[in-house]
């Protein structure tokens, strides 16, 4: 019996008895990423200044996309100009678009219902380098920050200017985290080490399967079920697997396309309770506690497309 453990508010399955890596929720599947050197709010639909920032984040959260300021590691710049990008993440028609504003009111001029509705809005050019967000969200929560922050500034000095960091994207117990886009695929738990391995994964178009939390805007069975496969097949060529049914509420039943071949797989959910008197002095706080769902798979069966029918 092959365990996985995840959180319910994970979009990820995870190995063995390592701590689950918990998540956001994360819906929207569209992206609108706005340089704000900060400071940052808790949250940043809060900003305190009046202005064309602050409607474009609002504006994003009622379109059904999700705003994240972000800025350069280390000395950050001035701003405006502004870069900004807007992004769409599901499936395999997924982009990026670019532009740095002279004056954040052009933000006004940003078609958000088409971002959200996997459009390009022709806002800014296409961007065809992938874009790696930290999260050093500290006022949310002071361990994104303590490991966040280093963890940004080695990946600048390694990969350059894909690497911005950025406000909250969720698992702030289980920081540093790591989001890659345009696919959003999430990691967590990172050190130097880790987090290299997922970034050239990335680059040649795989997902490392150690500390991944998953891909945004999937649910969490359907995460699952691509991890069981990938780890049962082999396969980590990014579009390689895709989930193409879940039904039940566990046992959950999944069919799942690997290349040529399809898999059923049977799997189970139970939950446990993370946390408790020992995490109390721990450096994120008490309220850094998570419930766990622990994902248990049954059986991995091999189909035929004569099965299917």
């Amino acid at each position: 019996m092959t365990r996985r453990n995840s959180c319910d508010h994970c979009p990820g399955s995870h190995s063995g008895d390592r701590p689950c890596l918990a998540s956001a929720t994360v819906k929207p599947r569209g992206w609108l990423l706005i340089e704000h050197p900060g400071p940052w709010p808790e949250r940043i639909e809060n900003l305190a200044e009046p202005g064309p920032v602050t409607d474009a984040v609002r504006a994003a959260l009622a379109a059904g996309v999700r705003p994240q300021l972000i800025r350069r590691p280390g000395r950050r710049r001035a701003t405006p100009p502004v870069q900004v990008y807007t992004g769409y993440s599901a499936g395999d028609d997924v982009w990026l678009e670019g532009r740095e504003l002279a004056d954040p009111a052009e933000l006004a001029g940003l078609d958000l219902r088409a971002v959200a509705a996997g459009v390009r809005p022709g806002f800014g050019e296409p961007v065809a380098d992938p874009l790696l967000l930290v999260c050093t969200h500290g006022r949310r929560n002071v361990c994104c920050a303590r490991t966040g922050a280093p963890l940004a500034r080695f990946l600048s000095a390694r990969f350059g200017a894909f690497v911005w960091e950025t406000t909250h994207v969720g698992g702030d117990r289980y920081a540093a985290n790591l989001v890659c886009l345009p696919h959003a695929l999430y990691y967590g738990d990172l050190g130097p080490q880790e987090a290299t391995a997922a970034v050239e994964a990335y680059l040649k178009g795989q997902v490392s399967l150690d500390r991944l939390r998953g891909r945004a805007g999937n649910p969490e069975p359907v995460q699952a079920a691509e991890h069981f496969v990938r780890e049962h097949s082999g396969i980590f060529e990014i579009g390689g697997v895709t989930v193409e049914s879940v039904t039940g509420t566990s046992p959950y039943e999944a069919v799942v396309r690997a290349r040529r071949n399809r898999y059923r797989v049977i799997f189970e959910s139970g939950a446990q309770a993370h946390g408790g008197p020992s995490r109390t002095n721990d450096p994120c706080g008490p309220d850094c506690q998570e419930n766990l769902r622990t994902y248990f798979v049954r059986d991995i069966t091999l189909l035929n497309e004569a099965a299917l029918v």
